[in-house]
């Protein structure tokens, strides 16, 4: 057996738009023996599963079901509206929620939004997924409202979208159970958060550079000692230099009251 087999792999599970692969090429460089299991998971089933121990981490969106779970938010999704290309819509750049208000919008029942009060017509039923819901749409019986990673993750070339100014937005965010917080947990949360591999915030404190520090301090007193012990020696020499003037003016052939004698003739 193999030390990379003797490891257990670390699950990271992910929902569907999320591109984890940025963070997976890093973890790949720094922690080649540990394996690494991606599985892709329903937004209303990814909680659960980390509750459960299916998963040891997962990329979510907020706000979801986050009972007992930690949260690191990562960033936040543009909102589009996914339309036919023949609508209206098409032809502009981006609309409100008015603008959409006389059409039949679908809330999918993994729709990843918390609406207050969910905007345009409401459809006859509600799709199961949000892919169901992309095909009503290509359909011509109605819109859909969605991050833009979805909207990119079911392109179709009979559709497109344009982004809504006043609409939620979700933002992504890596999960993870509070009581499993692990030495590969904190190994994912300093990836994930852009820290270094010698990062002293990580779990892995970059000890070997801390007794390198003090070195570094005391070599900078000594130099500076140094620079006054020259500059002292450079005023020594100075003086030196004044001294050998003083000798020059007192050559042999000029003496001291003759030196004095000059001025009283020009007077």
């Amino acid at each position: 057996m193999t030390g990379s087999e003797a490891i257990p792999p670390f699950r990271l599970a992910y929902v569907p738009g999320v591109t984890p692969a940025k963070w997976v090429r890093i973890w790949q460089e720094r922690l080649p023996d540990v394996p690494l299991d991606l599985v892709q998971l329903p937004s209303p089933e990814l909680p659960g599963a980390l509750r459960a121990g299916e998963a040891d981490a997962g990329f979510l969106r907020l706000p979801g079901d986050r009972d007992e779970l930690s949260a690191i938010p990562l960033y936040t999704e543009t909102t589009v509206v996914v339309v036919p290309k023949d609508h209206l819509v098409a032809a502009v750049d981006e609309v409100a929620l008015a603008d959409l208000a006389d059409d039949v919008l679908f809330h999918p029942l993994d729709d990843v939004f918390d609406w207050e009060r969910p905007p345009g017509r409401p459809a006859i039923d509600r799709p199961a997924t949000t892919a169901d819901a992309i095909e009503l749409v290509a359909a011509g019986v109605g819109l859909l409202v969605v991050p833009q990673s979805l909207a990119r993750l079911h392109h179709r070339r009979d559709l497109t979208y344009r982004p809504v100014t006043d609409a939620p937005q979700s933002r992504v965010a890596l999960s993870w159970p509070e009581e499993r917080t692990t030495d590969r947990v904190e190994d994912l949360i300093g990836i994930v958060r852009g820290r270094t591999v010698n990062s002293t915030r990580g779990r892995r404190p970059d000890t070997d550079q801390r007794p390198e520090k003090q070195p570094a301090k005391q070599s900078g007193k000594q130099s500076t000692g140094s620079r006054g012990t020259k500059s002292s020696g450079g005023t020594k020499s100075g003086s030196g230099t004044r001294s050998g003037g003083a000798a020059r003016r007192a050559a042999p052939g000029r003496s001291a009251g003759a030196g004095r004698g000059k001025p009283r003739r020009r007077g």
